[in-house]
C-alpha cells in the first residue's frame, strides 16, 4: 500500500501554476545534467522544451504580480513542492557525490 501524501496546502492559482512550471523546469534540467544523463538527443530535446517551461514559469510569475501577489509565501510554497516530490525531483540537477562510492 502506498501511504497517503499530506494535502496539498491552498494555493492561490497563480501559485498553483508557479508550483507547476517550476517543478517541470526542475525535471527538464536533470534531464539536461550531463553528469547524469547517457544521450545527448534527451538531452537536446529536454533543453528545446525548456525554452517553453520557462515562458510559463515567467508568466505564472507576472501573473502573480499582476494580481497584486506581491510576496512569494516560502514556507507554503515549500510545503507544496514536498507534496509533489520536489525534492527529489531538484535532486536530479545536482552533480552525484562520487564520494560516497
Amino acid at each position: 500500500m502506498v501511504p497517503e501524501l499530506p494535502p496539498l496546502p491552498a494555493l492561490t492559482r497563480a501559485e498553483g501554476q508557479l508550483i507547476d512550471a517550476y517543478l517541470e523546469v526542475v525535471d527538464l534540467l536533470g534531464k539536461i545534467n550531463p553528469s547524469r544523463g547517457s544521450h545527448t538527443y534527451g538531452a537536446l530535446r529536454a533543453a528545446q522544451a525548456l525554452v517553453g517551461r520557462a515562458e510559463a514559469l515567467r508568466e505564472a510569475l507576472a501573473l502573480m504580480h499582476l494580481r497584486g501577489e506581491s510576496e512569494v509565501h516560502a514556507t507554503t510554497l515549500a510545503c507544496a513542492l514536498r507534496v509533489l516530490d520536489g525534492e527529489r525531483r531538484a535532486a536530479r540537477v545536482t552533480v552525484p557525490d562520487t564520494r560516497a562510492n
